[in-house]
């Protein structure tokens, strides 16, 4: 168990079976993760980042107490775009947070329309990227948006390993606060460009 200073409590993700350590689950909380990070980015006044709420319809509310209303039913509205974004160092962000059991980033993971949403953020002169987190290994990546834009739009694969996102992404630096160190990133492959 993990105690946030926010006291929230986090299951850690090592746990044993048979004595051995676990480590199927762990990383299993990259948005988690990516929430508590902004936070603390917040809280120090370093960036202001969201997650952004999917957008829904609601249909049927119950109302079982005066005070107390219960969504019964309701609808996605519309496709949402992307996890995330905010404002850093007076630069737009945009970016999907992802995780994958496997070795590879399969591109069903992510829709065409959060690939053309990616893409028109980059020609608007906003930072864009991907957060990827590869649960077998504890690894979390930032990949570039445009790298994945094009390599979804090639259509000769129907993913990327873990190595062309180990080669071609920014290992992201864990630690307690915060959690990932996401913006260390930005600041040495995006803000430098724009000095």
């Amino acid at each position: 168990m993990v105690n946030y200073p926010n006291k929230k409590k986090v299951q850690s993700y090592i746990r044993k079976i048979d004595g051995k350590h676990d480590t199927a689950h762990r990383g299993m909380n990259l948005e988690e993760d990516i929430n508590l990070t902004n936070q603390y980015y917040l809280a120090n006044d370093i960036a202001v980042i969201h997650k952004k709420p999917t957008p829904i319809q609601i249909v049927k509310v119950s109302y079982p107490e005066r005070s107390a209303a219960k969504i019964v039913e309701a609808y996605f509205q519309a496709p949402s775009t992307t996890d995330y974004n905010g404002i850093y160092k007076g630069r737009y962000i945009d970016f999907e947070a992802k995780e994958t059991k496997t070795f590879s980033f399969p591109f069903t993971n992510i829709s065409l329309h959060q690939i053309n949403h990616l893409d028109r953020i980059i020609k608007h002169g906003g930072i864009a990227f991907l957060i990827i987190a590869f649960t077998r290994v504890n690894e979390v990546y930032l990949l570039d948006a445009s790298f994945m834009v094009e390599a979804y739009r090639k259509n000769d694969r129907k993913s990327l390993k873990y190595e062309t996102i180990k080669e071609n992404g920014h290992l992201i630096r864990t630690g307690y606060l915060p959690r990932l160190h996401y913006l260390e990133i930005v600041d040495q492959y995006y803000c430098e460009v724009f000095k």
